[in-house]
């Protein structure tokens, strides 16, 4: 008997799954029916069938959440906060099934699994207070008896773009503020991750009990997001579009939305730098640089990529790297204690080995790592980087570090700043005040003083400058991305003479 029950679990855990997108508060399959394979990275197991959809797909998603804009504007704040309250609840609910599905999906690692599920809670109950935040202000007129108001309402259809390499995250965080603010959303999430960065959200939303069309899924497979972008891009009924991912895509999207004169907020990748001065204390830079450039094998857009270390501890801090890097666990994430799990394609995985095997042919030494493990590759620490190679000049997401050994700050702040990049951050010494004035001269959106890059809370404003992106998510920016400022006046009486 025991032994049916295991085949029988066996059989539950390896069948796949097959999902449909949401639509107008329903569930559906692509227009023309068709579906793709969503892999395991690990194991390369067939873990779910998701729709293809086409752009008929996108248009419905469109028109089902430009139907629903004026009541979902118009509903009470109060109303609003109780569902992002209780929807913050239910995905606080089911943390440990999605920290399995972020595995299976993504390759995520247990600790990068539980960091996600306990941000994202906290990013819905910070949306929640944005119904209530004052819509606008009263404002002085020269003209005699006239009363002005600047007021903000919402824009009507947000389009939000997301990546798979932090989906729990980056797709609440494209549409969260834009629906508390009183927009309705259509989320595409990435084609890596197309259950934990959007069938997830629109089951917990429909739980919740959003108004149909508020919220609107739409997958599609790998290859095929063009059509359904062009939709979002060329229909008048989308008035903002937010996308994380690459700058190279970024740059391709701004040109797109040009000729609509459609707004972005995009928010793109990073060089960034982490700077460790002489007078950091040795552990715990050692630490910090780890965590901030192999947390989920680098496979995020603030890892730190380029380390610049004073001189006078160069060597036995770059020892200590070297070491620490070699001691951690890669393999299987759902295994806790794994640190280094699979990248998320092969693709991904060839590109990362050509980058540092192009380094090392043009003259970089590996300190430690640079060999792949299966899906998976080392932490790998590289120096003595040439500036013509592709890892100086191109962000390579993936578990890999250079160390350049500096001579003093002053060389630091110069070099990180010599980039096209500026996301985020870091600088690592015990002198906080000079610190922050080292910060100040940074060229990023984002800096940590005595911390890593690698940082974000839902309340900050969070972006990058130069090929970064523009635009700002979280905090009161979102005020400024998402709703549009109106100038309203209102005339007393007969109102003012008129000169003929």
């Amino acid at each position: 008997m025991s032994t049916v029950v295991s085949d029988e679990k066996a059989a539950t855990k390896t069948t796949p799954r097959d999902y449909k997108q949401f639509i107008g508060g329903k569930w559906v399959t692509a227009a023309n029916s068709a579906t793709y394979d969503d892999h395991d990275p690990y194991s390369g197991a067939t873990v779910a069938r998701i729709p293809a959809s086409t752009r008929d797909d996108a248009r419905r998603a469109v028109e089902a959440a430009a139907n629903a804009f004026q009541d979902w504007w118009k509903t009470p704040p109060g109303e609003k906060q109780r569902l992002f309250l209780k929807a913050a609840d239910i995905l606080e609910r089911r943390q440990m099934e999605v920290v399995g599905l972020l595995a299976a999906e993504t390759g995520c690692t247990f600790g990068f699994g539980m960091f996600q599920t306990i941000f994202t809670p906290n990013l819905l109950r910070q949306a929640a207070s944005l119904p209530y935040h004052p819509t606008g202000e009263i404002l002085p007129a020269d003209l005699p008896g006239a009363f002005y108001m600047a007021m903000r309402q919402p824009v009507g259809v947000v389009a939000g773009l997301a990546p798979w390499n932090a989906p729990l995250i980056l797709s609440l965080r494209a549409i969260a503020a834009p629906l508390a603010l009183g927009n309705t959303v259509v989320l595409k999430p990435s084609e890596e991750s197309p259950i934990t960065g959007g069938i997830l959200y629109a089951e917990i939303f429909e739980e919740a009990g959003f108004p149909q069309g508020t919220v609107n899924v739409v997958t599609h497979a790998p290859g095929q997001a063009e059509p359904v972008v062009d939709e979002f891009m060329e229909n008048p009924k989308v008035r903002r579009i937010s996308f994380t991912g690459s700058t190279k895509t970024g740059r391709i999207l701004a040109q797109k939305a040009a000729p609509y004169l459609k707004r972005m907020v995009l928010e793109l990748g990073g060089q960034n730098p982490l700077i460790v001065l002489a007078d950091a204390e040795l552990e715990y830079a050692v630490n910090a640089t780890a965590f901030g450039t192999f947390l989920h094998q680098g496979q995020i857009c603030m890892s730190a990529r380029r380390i610049f270390v004073e001189r006078g501890i160069a060597d036995a801090f770059t020892q200590r790297l070297a070491e620490k890097a070699g001691t951690l666990k890669v393999g299987n994430p759902v295994e806790h204690d794994t640190i280094i799990g699979p990248l998320i394609s092969e693709a991904a995985l060839s590109m990362v080995s050509g980058r540092v095997d192009d380094a090392v042919a043009k003259g970089a030494k590996v300190l430690a790592g640079g060999v792949a493990v299966g899906p998976c590759y080392q932490a790998t620490v590289i120096t003595d980087v040439p500036a013509d190679s592709d890892f100086a000049k191109f962000e390579t997401f993936g578990p890999v570090v250079a160390v350049e050994v500096v001579d003093s700050a002053e060389d630091a702040v110069a070099r990180a700043n010599d980039t096209a990049y500026g996301l985020s951050a870091g600088i690592l010494t015990s002198d906080t005040d000079r610190g922050f004035q080292l910060a100040q001269q940074i060229q990023s959106g984002i800096v940590h003083v005595n911390d890593q890059p690698v940082g974000d809370e839902p309340q900050m404003p969070f972006g990058g400058v130069k090929d970064s992106g523009w635009g700002r998510f979280g905090g009161q920016a979102v005020l400024e991305e998402f709703t549009e400022l109106r100038w309203i006046t209102v005339q007393g009486g007969a109102g003012h003479p008129f000169p003929f």
